[in-house]
């Protein structure tokens, strides 16, 4: 039973451990990713539209995917 307990914690730490052995982009799936269906912005009109819109709305420039305003209250 000691055996068994020893061997059910070395399976949880080594899953545990390897958990995050896998993050990024390997090689072979970039093409993928690089195909104009898998951007996140489909049309450059609307972002820079979306930029300006956000620019006016918080006072400041910039930085849309940053925490905070323009007010410097963070």
């Amino acid at each position: 039973m000691n055996n068994y307990r020893k061997y059910i914690a070395v399976t949880l730490a080594l899953i545990t451990l390897s958990a995050c052995s896998s993050l990024g982009v390997q090689p072979w799936e970039r093409d993928l990713l690089a195909k104009k269906e898998m951007a996140l912005t489909t049309s450059p009109i609307d972002a820079a539209l979306d930029d300006h819109i956000y620019f006016s709305k918080e006072a400041s420039s910039g930085g849309r995917s940053f925490a905070g305003g323009g007010c410097g209250c963070n």
